[in-house]
């Protein structure tokens, strides 16, 4: 049994990985067969992953009852993307009154290395908002928008790589949150965060035409 939840966890990172790079997109299906052939596993760990994966709203069933990459209507997004916005706000105004020395330079660091035309902005950008989630010292919050933002996932990633332009700007945005964060100005923090997060959902409206 043991064995089985470790091998279930193997699967469930490894897809959140791909759908985090954007090698999964909205409506891909998830085939348990060719899935547990890659990964050298039977189909009971798979199925526990995608079983996982739907509970957190990353997949759907779709035709002949496959799970499929999570899909939404406008009026769902909507929602989605308010929720995400607010709560990320509450925690960016709670990490620049809470963050340690240390976090805050982690934060610095990460910033920075999203400048880097080298780098992975989607790994870039997920690892800013995580970090803030960290720095607001609030577990109840975190895992609460932990499981939130991963819902957005695809869309946020998919942006990135349809408008490099919204690299430039996302970029811009991180720097005014950042240095919101380092002044301790929670509410300046709160509101840049909520307008970058609305941002990204007006890039991902358009990219989706």
């Amino acid at each position: 049994m043991q064995m089985s939840k470790t091998s279930s966890d193997k699967v469930h990172s490894a897809i959140i990985e791909r759908i985090m790079t954007g090698e999964l997109r909205p409506g891909d299906v998830l085939n348990e067969i060719p899935l547990a052939e890659a990964f050298g596993l039977s189909r009971t760990p798979v199925r526990e992953a995608l079983h996982r994966l739907n509970v957190l709203g990353l997949t759907e069933r779709g035709a002949r009852r496959a799970f499929v990459v999570k899909r939404m209507d406008m009026s769902a997004m909507h929602d989605l993307f308010e929720s995400v916005a607010e709560m990320e706000g509450l925690v960016s105004g709670m990490a620049a009154d809470r963050m340690t020395a240390s976090e805050r330079q982690t934060l610095t660091a990460i910033v920075m290395r999203g400048e880097s035309a080298e780098a992975d902005y989607g790994e870039a950008n997920a690892d800013f908002h995580a970090a803030i989630q960290r720095g607001a010292h609030n577990a109840v919050l975190a895992a609460l928008l932990h499981d939130l933002s991963l819902r957005t996932l695809p869309w946020r990633v998919g942006q990135f790589r349809a408008r490099r332009a919204r690299i430039e700007t996302s970029r811009s945005e991180h720097r005014a949150i950042l240095e919101a964060i380092l002044a301790r100005r929670g509410d300046d923090a709160a509101q840049l965060m909520r307008a970058h997060v609305a941002a990204s959902f007006a890039g991902i409206l358009d990219m989706m035409g």
